[in-house]
């Protein structure tokens, strides 16, 4: 039994089809095929349903997958460890982040840590869901907001400050909210994973409800600053997401007397799951670039 068909089979099952995973291997789909076939033989078992239209494991498919994961990524990580030994960071990680995070502040800070370290082969997922860390393959997760899976280790990347915004316009023709019953029943621009039409404070310990408007539900933090851009209502946001429109002037920060309960980036990985030498080194580089306080609410400090 070969280690490459092993690694091909898990391929095809995370990737749902021959050509995705030929694509991935940069192989032929007929190489893929040929791998499959031999490890079946190897196996004496028949490891996939294939018909024109879908591909799916069958039941011995679905047993030998869990192991053969297992396989693969002891491999990947026997490979690197004995590479970190050699002073290198090296092997296969895979990550995955919040969208707009990612794309405005995740990546630049990750493009030259990989460049210093070209050996290391990141596979970052950008998806606002919150996934499984454990069972959806990953070994680390970014994600901003509160903590509350008590199976993850997190590490703090960065603390991070929401602040209510609107567009000058919105608030010239609804008036400017000065305190939370002002605020009440005010068109509101709110994020889907978060639940209802309302926006949470911290005061004296504790945690104040305020019920809006829903103006606009959305699952994505750049829609959310465009949207309240538009004037279509107010928005808690992070500052990492609206900082440049505060410099800019086209948002403003709404003070109620109030503010947002205190949230964080974090970089965690599942509990009992030893971080290896590459991922421990990229959560100390996170933490360096991004800063304390962080440099998005450095930069727009006196915009609010």
């Amino acid at each position: 039994m070969k280690l490459e068909g092993i690694a091909t089979f898990v391929m095809v099952a995370e990737s749902g089809s021959l050509s995705e995973a030929a694509r991935r291997l940069r192989v032929s789909r007929s190489v893929v095929s040929e791998r499959l076939v031999e490890l079946e033989r190897s196996l004496g078992a028949s490891l996939l349903q294939r018909s024109t239209r879908k591909l799916s494991l069958t039941e011995d498919g679905v047993a030998f997958l869990a192991r053969a994961v297992r396989i693969v990524r002891d491999v990947q990580e026997a490979a690197a460890d004995l590479a970190e030994r050699r002073g290198q960071l090296s092997g296969p990680l895979r990550i995955s982040a919040p969208v707009t995070f990612g794309r405005m502040h995740l990546g630049p800070a990750l493009y030259p840590f990989l460049a210093q370290h070209p050996d290391i082969q990141l596979t970052l997922e950008l998806d606002d869901r919150r996934v499984d860390a454990t069972s959806d393959g990953f070994d680390a997760i970014v994600r901003h907001g509160p903590i509350a899976d008590n199976y993850l280790v997190a590490w703090r990347l960065a603390t991070s400050r929401r602040v209510l915004v609107a567009a000058p316009a919105y608030l010239d023709r609804h008036g400017t909210p000065r305190s939370p019953e002002e605020l009440e029943g005010h068109r509101g621009i709110f994020y889907m994973h978060r639940g209802g039409a309302d926006w949470r404070f911290a005061q004296q310990g504790d945690t104040r409800i305020v019920r809006g408007r829903p103006g606009m539900v959305l699952n994505n933090g750049d829609m959310m600053r465009d949207a309240a851009l538009a004037g279509l209502g107010i928005a808690l946001l992070p500052i990492f997401i609206v900082s440049g429109a505060l410099r800019a002037g086209t948002l403003r920060v709404i003070d109620v007397g109030v503010e947002a309960e205190q949230e964080y980036i974090y970089m965690a990985h599942a509990d009992g799951q030893h971080p290896s030498a590459k991922l421990r080194a990229l959560g100390a580089w996170l933490r360096e670039a991004f800063g304390d306080p962080p440099y998005w609410e450095a930069e727009c400090k006196d915009s609010m």
